[in-house]
């Protein structure tokens, strides 16, 4: 089965680097040059060689620059803190709440993998990376954040799922004075990060979530559980006599998937085209499940977390450890 999975970005994918070819200089290195052809008569400094004038003069501007976006990061934050709902925190980091989520939302810390949305940009307000330029949502573990945004591993663990914050990232809890390789930012900027945390994968409350989710599930009207635990409720039925297919088959569906809190991950309507695959190649859950139908039928799946992905999840999300399922499947065809 086709899982779609949003694009992880880890704390260097935030911020790009970009290494560019070698220079000259760098490819000759390894070479040495013959001694036949160095003159012991002529003893002359070759005027090509490059002197270290032009080093030295980079060095200094570099270094006036990242002065000056000091002085300019310092100006912004010392401005911004006195603007109504920033709030500044022992470190120096600032944040506005933009939007409260459930009053009962979890907050992560440090050893959590969040997934959350951003648009990030400069203290003059010229965006430089987005979790929708990059095609969906980031799953992040937060320490790992602390070595390139220590900014925002602080403040993710202010934040509770649902929230969105807005922060304001003073240079030392950002790239500091080494900016980003690629120049994009550049030495001592102040970074603007807008954030809306989505989910917190925890490997021990996502499997309480499930199993809390899924005994009250069982309780309602038209939900079946089978040997296994796995639950599913009969949406529509098809003709009779349709065929029902073996672990074996492959199958055609139109399907959804979605988390427990309602977040789709991955849809063949949405795509616009059905899918096929054996039926012994995707998860346990839907290898039971597809068997119990006919062609025509189609049936709303809740898979726990023994039967989807376990304890692993999907490599950088969506779907985190011990996370129960939610399949919507119409059964096309059996081949």
């Amino acid at each position: 089965m086709r899982v779609e999975q949003f694009l992880a970005v880890s704390a260097v994918a935030l911020l790009a680097v970009a290494c560019g070819p070698k220079t000259s200089n760098e490819e000759d290195a390894g070479t040495q040059t013959p001694a036949a052809d160095i003159s012991v008569e002529e003893n002359t400094v070759d005027e090509t060689a490059p002197s270290d004038d032009g080093r030295t003069d980079e060095r200094a501007l570099l270094e006036k620059q990242a002065a000056e976006n000091l002085a300019a990061a310092t100006k912004f934050m010392t401005e911004n803190k006195g603007r109504d709902g920033v709030t500044v925190t022992d470190s120096g980091l600032q944040y506005m709440v933009i939007e409260e989520g459930p009053d009962d939302g979890d907050s992560p810390v440090s050893t959590d993998t969040v997934v959350f949305e951003y648009t990030a940009t400069k203290s003059d307000g010229i965006e430089f990376d987005s979790s929708r330029l990059r095609g969906g949502a980031a799953t992040v573990p937060v320490g790992a954040l602390n070595n390139e945004l220590p900014g925002l591993t602080e403040g993710l663990q202010l934040m509770s799922v649902g929230d969105t914050y807005r922060f304001f990232l003073p240079p030392d809890l950002a790239l500091g004075d080494a900016g980003s390789a690629d120049g994009q930012i550049q030495p001592n900027e102040a970074l603007i990060y807008e954030i809306n945390l989505v989910k917190i994968q925890n490997s021990e409350k996502s499997m309480q979530a499930a199993l809390d989710f899924l005994e009250a599930n069982a309780k309602k009207d038209g939900i079946k559980t089978t040997e296994s635990g796995l639950q599913y409720e009969i949406l529509q039925e098809g003709e009779e006599g349709g065929k029902s297919p073996a672990a074996t088959d492959v199958v055609k569906v139109h399907y959804a998937g979605t988390l427990i809190n309602g977040t789709e991950f991955d849809s063949s309507i949405a795509r616009g085209e059905p899918t096929e695959f054996p039926l012994n190649r995707v998860i346990a859950g839907w290898t039971e499940g597809v068997q119990l139908m006919s062609v025509g039928d189609k049936y709303r799946f809740f898979v726990p977390p023994q039967l989807a992905y376990g304890e692993s999840g999907t490599p950088g999300g969506p779907i985190g450890p011990n996370e129960a399922l939610i399949f919507e499947v119409e059964l096309l065809e059996v081949k």
